[in-house]
């Protein structure tokens, strides 16, 4: 019998099948030595963004019955990928399951920061009407910078064009096949055009923040900022002085450097709409996710 830890938790869908193809199905939450002890017994470990597989988990694990970890999600950064390897573990992802309920919060935070609405229900519920402080504008005429062009910047992507949006993107890989409708662009005249700057790139933790103080300094003043990708991919401190002396006109921020975040003033900074990491939070992802885990798993070689 495979035996599965869903150690964050999984969609009940999924656990049901993974039960039904005859796996036993931990969903308790493990942290520390419990965690390595447990992840000794298992076969197969799925996290989301809770748990951290480190080279030390790995290390402490190494000559268990671990086989296989899944990301369930797009990103891998929290798994120590080569330690893992090294332990004999498979380590894989859910790569497209979430991309268009991340996209969809990436433009939620593009409407949000366009008309004030995070702000204005904070001072409403002060019993403020402060109508005349808040004039916005429109998305339709304006130009998306992408940086990155995975699976969720091209659905953001063609969500935006259906608004009016005029689309740039700079991608590692260069110019993207089957998306001629939006323009490819060196990454500095993305910074330099865009009025909306979205991120849909990992975190590398040698290279450190991708967008910084140099960054802000070539986008346009007024820019809006969006970052539904990775904590650690904006520079908060930079950002904050951004936001302050007006280079950045809104913020619509998703992720942080640190999880829970303890940055209280981006948090609380009136031009900052934020959300706690809900990117994948939806019914309808979590049900993709599930059932791409459970092809990941009853389809892999114990």
């Amino acid at each position: 019998m495979i035996k599965v830890l869903a150690n964050d938790g999984i969609d009940k869908s999924a656990e049901e099948a993974l039960k039904a193809a005859g796996c036993e199905v931990d969903t308790n939450h493990y942290d520390g030595a419990e965690l390595i002890a447990k992840l000794k017994e298992v076969n197969a470990v799925v996290i989301r963004s809770a748990t951290k597989l480190t080279a030390e988990i790995f290390e402490g694990i190494n000559g268990g019955n671990l086989k296989l970890a899944i990301r369930a999600g797009v990103g891998i950064d929290n798994i120590d990928i080569p330690a893992g390897e090294k332990a004999g573990v498979t380590v894989t992802n859910t790569p497209s399951a979430s991309s268009d309920s991340v996209a969809e919060l990436a433009l939620g935070h593009m409407f949000s920061v366009a008309r004030h609405i995070g702000i204005t229900n904070v001072t409403m519920r002060e019993g403020k009407w402060e109508k005349k402080n808040y004039k916005g504008v429109e998305l339709d005429g304006k130009t998306l910078g992408l940086i990155g062009f995975g699976r969720i910047a091209r659905s953001l992507a063609k969500k935006a064009e259906a608004l009016g949006m005029k689309v740039i993107y700079t991608d590692l890989l260069g110019k993207v096949a089957g998306y001629d409708q939006f323009k490819h662009c060196a990454k500095d005249d993305v910074l330099k055009d865009a009025d909306f700057v979205s991120l849909h790139i990992p975190f590398d933790k040698q290279a450190g923040a991708t967008i910084g103080s140099k960054e802000f300094a070539q986008m346009k003043d007024g820019v809006y900022l969006i970052n539904c990708a990775r904590g650690g991919v904006v520079d908060e401190a930079a950002l904050i002085t951004a936001l302050d002396n007006g280079k950045v006109a809104a913020a619509g921020i998703d992720v942080f450097e640190k999880e829970p975040t303890d940055n209280t003033v981006l948090i609380n900074h009136p031009k900052v709409s934020v959300t706690p990491h809900i990117g994948a939070s939806t019914g309808e992802a979590q049900k993709r996710i599930g059932a791409e885990v459970v092809d990941l798993i009853t389809n892999f070689s114990f």
